[in-house]
């Protein structure tokens, strides 16, 4: 693992000087490279392989990883600045997914092969089984980035098992999201997996899905920015009847509630990622909030990316739904990830079951406990 990236926490809830250094890091390299022409070029087929190894060079698929597996030894909050530019920028890369599967590796004691790595939770999008000798049967449905990715982490109960899926026995099945982003279907008939880990996290039995969502939740956040600051800058730029749109109430409200309503989410998701961070150091059987956290994020980035794709494009008129204009880049990600790794309707439900399981009253404690 390349180990550019050298984190030191920061326990006061201030940025590290590191994280900050690699947030500035981060945001100089997309905002350089991811141009709306190379996502132009992305989304006719063009895989974005020269911004791929400059993430590797940073150190960045291995942020999350201890040191000493190879990594960085990174936190969750302090590679949250990466999260959001992915979104921010609309990074047409598998770099949440292989941080993710870099980490369940290196829990799990196995060795982290090189990326991009691509995730696949058992028991979701599909009827895959995880057999006893360590062979995949079934598929997997909307499985990001599948077929430029030479592995799969799959998160089973309890065991975390790395596949390859170039493999005869593999098969991937094309497919995208709204936002012209890989999202297949793989096939797996009696595949042998290539390595197989024990991964024992605090309440956490599904982790790809519970930190998937959480990647999600981030990405959001930082695309919700973006959309916000495009919408902000057209209504300062565009006139009618002699002053700026954005001059006039009625657009100064739908603003401000889209502004209120990503604040929201982006805190929610600060509470995700603290909780993700303990979940980490929490011994296994422990308590933890973290699928709570997850879900009060998932719910609130899924909500707003709804809010705001309708305002952001109510306020730029017929010019935000041309090909041509930058907005669709956001807005197409915010309907495709406002989906993945579950929606913001099933995440409330997870939180609604809770909430009828624990009765009136244990409905109280279990709010403020955050507990499921």
């Amino acid at each position: 693992m390349n180990q550019a990236l050298n984190f030191q926490h920061a326990d006061d809830g201030a940025p590290s000087e590191l994280q900050s250094m690699i947030a500035d890091s981060v945001e100089g390299l997309f905002a350089e490279q991811i141009t709306p022409q190379l996502l132009a070029r992305f989304e006719t087929g063009h895989a974005a392989s020269d911004l791929w190894q400059q993430v590797v060079a940073q150190g960045l698929p291995g942020a999350l990883v201890p040191e000493e597996s190879g990594g960085s030894g990174a936190s969750w909050l302090e590679v949250s600045p990466v999260l959001r530019a992915i979104g921010y920028w609309s990074a047409p890369l598998a770099l949440s997914e292989t941080m993710v599967a870099s980490l369940l590796l290196a829990r799990a004691g196995l060795q982290v092969p090189e990326g991009p790595i691509t995730l696949i939770q058992s028991g979701r999008h599909g009827e895959l089984k995880l057999s006893e000798d360590g062979h995949l049967e079934g598929r997997a449905f909307n499985v990001p980035w599948a077929r430029s990715c030479r592995w799969a982490v799959v998160s089973d109960p309890g065991r975390i098992a790395l596949v390859d899926l170039h493999l005869t026995a593999v098969a991937v099945e094309t497919g995208s999201n709204f936002a012209g982003e890989e999202r297949d279907t793989v096939h797996f008939s009696n595949a042998a997996v290539h390595a197989v880990g024990h991964l024992q996290l605090a309440d956490v039995m599904e982790p790809v899905w519970v930190f998937g969502a959480l990647m999600r939740a981030c990405m959001l956040v930082g695309a919700l920015e973006s959309s916000l600051d495009k919408a902000v800058s057209y209504a300062n730029d565009r006139s009618q009847f002699g002053k700026a749109i954005g001059k006039f109430q009625a657009i100064q409200q739908q603003l401000a509630a889209m502004a209120g309503s990503i604040a929201a989410a982006r805190m929610a998701t600060q509470v995700a990622l603290r909780s993700a961070c303990e979940a980490l150091q929490t011994e296994s059987g422990s308590g933890s909030c973290l699928a709570f956290d997850v879900a009060v994020a998932k719910v609130c980035a899924g909500e707003t990316a709804t809010l705001a794709t309708s305002v952001a494009h109510q306020v730029h008129g017929a010019i935000g739904f041309t090909h041509e204009h930058t907005l669709h880049f956001n807005t197409r990600r915010l309907w495709s990830w406002r989906d993945e790794f579950g929606s913001d309707a099933q995440w409330a439900e997870v939180l609604g079951q809770a909430a009828i399981a624990a009765g009136s009253a244990g409905f109280w404690s279990g709010l403020t406990q955050r507990a499921l």
